[in-house]
């Protein structure tokens, strides 16, 4: 196996010792969404509340082991094999994250749940800026549209400008950190922002090409 796998892995085991440990002391409704304004709107049963994201971190790591191996462009995931193993490590702690706030949240502690997500979710976007700066052309990992999947060219260069927008998105996300009552605005404009201008930026790249 891969390190990446094994530290995933880990992480699993970690997560389903801690929520066995403490479902004991659970209530029996899970506060599980929070929305803007960090109040709950949104509760599960105990055992879904305790054991989700465990259970989810099992799903993603298959489907993380299998896209690799079942692309039929899997020659060029090869390429950047490196960058998309870091990600999934990072999107795996991410989770574990949220996994771990949510549960201190079910044993009585409070605390700004949309604020505390801000750092991890800058560090996502702006790695994902530069797993886009080095992705090569493949059918599950970056910005796929029908235009960049139908041409190298495109691909390069509408990663090359995502990648910019994803980091800029991140430094954002970070500095919604100083304005708690705007933080998740800035996060939500700032990556649809990122993503929409890919998509209609490789339309046009691709227009200009065909002509």
């Amino acid at each position: 196996m891969r390190k990446s796998e094994i530290t995933i892995l880990g992480i699993i085991l970690i997560s389903f010792i801690i929520g066995i440990y403490f479902y004991a002391q659970m209530p029996s409704i899970i506060a599980s969404h929070w929305n803007t304004r960090g109040q709950v709107d949104g509760y599960m049963s105990k055992f879904w509340g305790v054991f989700l994201i465990p259970l989810t971190l099992i799903g993603l790591l298959i489907l993380f082991i299998l896209i690799p191996k079942i692309d039929p462009l899997k020659e060029n995931i090869r390429k950047f094999r490196k960058y998309f193993d870091v990600f999934i490590v990072l999107i795996t702690i991410f989770l574990f994250y949220v996994y771990c706030l949510t549960l201190f949240w079910n044993m009585g502690k409070r605390f700004d749940m949309g604020i505390l997500m801000m750092p991890a979710l800058g560090i996502i976007f702006y790695y994902a800026g530069i797993l886009m700066e080095n992705a090569k052309r493949n059918w599950f990992i970056g910005i796929r549209t029908p235009w960049t999947l139908s041409s190298e060219n495109v691909w390069n260069k509408t990663h090359k400008v995502g990648s910019k927008l994803f980091k800029i998105a991140g430094i954002i996300t970070f500095i919604g950190i100083l304005f708690p009552q705007y933080a998740i605005f800035l996060v939500l404009i700032s990556a649809v922002s990122a993503s929409i201008y890919t998509i209609v930026y490789s339309y046009l790249e691709y227009r200009k090409e065909i002509r």
